[in-house]
């Protein structure tokens, strides 16, 4: 099946269009600034394409690719992980779901965000990752306990990502909530929301599915050595 939608290839569709301005490389491959993200993608599937995404696995966080479909890797990737995942989209938001009390997060709350990103893993985070989009917190007694944002930004679409909670607060609602909150605010812009699940956990996705979201495609997530 050829893959001619913006979201079959969401890192190239967001990096040639409203996140232009954070890409590296050139035509051939592009990738975000490793302070921002660690996602990449080759134009095409050409030797001089994938040559040059070689050449732009430059951080020693390595570099992620999301792909819809087999496209071939950088001659000598190291492959540090590879992972079946889902994309889901949704147009719009299913009735209900509790609601919590949250507040905007910005620059003073980066290092917190880091912090709480880098202890529970909802996904590549790094020092700038926040400034990709609007983020929302909950804080119990100043602490930030919970958040959840926007990463990619292809035209027409926004990525709902960075959705976590500290491991003591869990079970009171606030990813389900802050999900809600975030998409809800990228459908009354015009565009459809996205995220990406890994295919095995079968809870995560149920829980996407009561907010509105449904599976467009399976992707694949491949995360690259960095430099040794």
């Amino acid at each position: 099946m050829p893959l001619n939608h913006p979201l079959d290839r969401p890192v190239w569709s967001a990096l040639t269009s409203r996140q232009a301005p954070l890409a590296l490389g050139d035509g051939r491959a592009l990738r975000f600034d490793p302070d921002y993200a660690l996602f990449a993608a080759a134009a095409d599937d050409s030797v001089e394409a994938v040559e040059a995404l070689a050449a732009l696995n430059v951080s020693p966080n390595g570099m992620g690719l999301v792909e819809a479909g087999d496209r071939p890797l950088p001659p000598g990737a190291k492959v540090r992980a590879r992972a079946a995942c889902v994309q889901m989209v949704a147009a719009s938001l299913n009735g209900g779901g509790g609601e919590v009390a949250f507040e905007a997060l910005g620059e003073a709350e980066a290092a917190e965000m880091l912090a709480l990103a880098t202890l529970t893993a909802p996904g590549p985070f790094f020092e700038k990752t926040h400034r990709l989009g609007p983020f929302i917190g909950v804080k119990r007694d100043g602490r930030l306990v919970a958040m959840a944002g926007e990463r990619m930004r292809p035209d027409g679409f926004t990525e709902v990502s960075g959705v976590c909670t500290h491991p003591e607060f869990r079970g009171r609602g606030y990813a389900g909530a802050l999900m809600r909150v975030v998409t809800r605010r990228i459908l009354e812009r015009g565009e459809q929301a996205f995220l990406h699940a890994y295919a095995s956990h079968a809870a995560t996705i149920a829980l996407y599915e009561t907010l509105g979201f449904r599976v467009r495609t399976r992707v694949t997530y491949t995360v690259l050595d960095g430099p040794a």
